[in-house]
């Protein structure tokens, strides 16, 4: 059985990935687009407000998805969604860095047995140092059992 408290104490707060992007703007209008977005700050690259939107920003991804030490858990790993926190404009054509690290650790016990919950957060931040915006991606690992018998 995986411990979570000693998870936490190894893994949490660590950052273990660095990502350099530069945003294309007509990539981010079409994403907006195609996410049913319809203001012209988020799909219009003329626009003087133009900015990545929340579900483009939600697209961009970590090089890895775990530390590299990080355990393997067994079990079957999900998708747990998404969740984007807009600070400050995230501009398209300038230098951004994605910063991740485990934000939270955690499990629960339900009908269908102990899940465990890993919360990656992905901080992403200016040329300039400015935390722009907030990507969390949750990974849900249903724990393996071995039902010998």
């Amino acid at each position: 059985m995986v411990d979570i408290e000693e998870l936490k104490s190894r893994f949490l707060n660590l950052e273990f990935d660095r990502k350099d992007f530069v945003l294309d703007p007509e990539r981010v209008a079409v994403v907006a687009r195609l996410s049913g977005e319809n203001r012209p700050e988020f799909t219009d690259p003329t626009h003087p407000d133009f900015q990545a939107s929340p579900a483009f920003i939600a697209s961009l991804a970590a090089g890895r998805h775990l530390p590299i030490e990080f355990p393997r858990l067994g079990g079957i790993p999900m998708d747990g969604g998404k969740a984007v926190t807009c600070l400050l404009p995230v501009r398209t054509g300038v230098p951004l860095t994605g910063r991740t690290h485990l934000h939270e650790i955690y499990d629960k016990s339900g009908r269908s047995g102990r899940m465990i919950f890993l919360v990656s957060r992905m901080e992403i931040y200016d040329a300039d140092g400015h935390e722009l915006a907030i990507n969390d991606a949750r990974m849900v690992i249903r724990e393996k059992h071995d039902d010998a018998g």
